[in-house]
């Protein structure tokens, strides 16, 4: 630790947590730069890049449940370890801090759900081309269907009962024979 600062210098390459263990602690990351890393079947993938000002970790502070990621020095960082208690008591002084950590979270989120949207099949945005040409198949579609439509919204129900009772009774002499 360097004198005079309160966070942790980790060199390159050092681990800060690893995925799998359990935690107690969030952490902000006060000088240099993270990596964090996601093992899977494939190896090791990385999900992010954090920098001076970020924070990581803090799922362990509501969460009961192991580090889901590993995170790592990229470089020399200095890094801040903050326990759930004083998480707590740090928000019950400023609560704005609780309201900015809800924020980060939501940023988060709809970064992985728009990472998500281009990982699936079919969500991929098409280009102009495709769209007219489906336009222009939606617009020949309208033309030919309008008259069935325009059937079926005029049928009454005692049309839709008489319909039903005719195909049972076919049904029923189709059986019986």
């Amino acid at each position: 630790m360097s004198p005079g600062s309160l966070g942790k210098t980790y060199a390159n390459g050092d681990f800060i947590v690893r995925q799998g263990e359990t935690g107690d602690c969030m952490f902000a990351i006060q000088k240099g730069r993270v990596e964090v890393l996601k093992s899977g079947k494939g190896g090791e993938i990385r999900l992010a890049v954090m920098e001076e000002g970020e924070i990581f970790g803090e799922m362990a502070i509501f969460e009961r449940e192991v580090r889901s990621a590993t995170v790592r020095a990229l470089g020399e960082a200095q890094v801040l370890t903050i326990d759930k208690k004083t998480f707590l008591r740090r928000v019950q002084e400023d609560p704005s801090l609780a309201f900015n950590l809800v924020r980060i979270l939501s940023s988060r989120i709809r970064r992985l759900s728009a990472e998500i949207a281009e990982l699936r099949p079919g969500s991929a945005p098409r280009s102009q081309d495709t769209l007219s040409l489906t336009e222009a198949e939606r617009q020949i579609e309208r033309r030919s269907t309008p008259d069935r439509r325009t059937r079926k919204e005029r049928r009454t129900s005692s049309e839709r009962r008489e319909r039903t009772e005719r195909r049972s009774r076919a049904a029923t002499s189709g059986t019986a024979t």
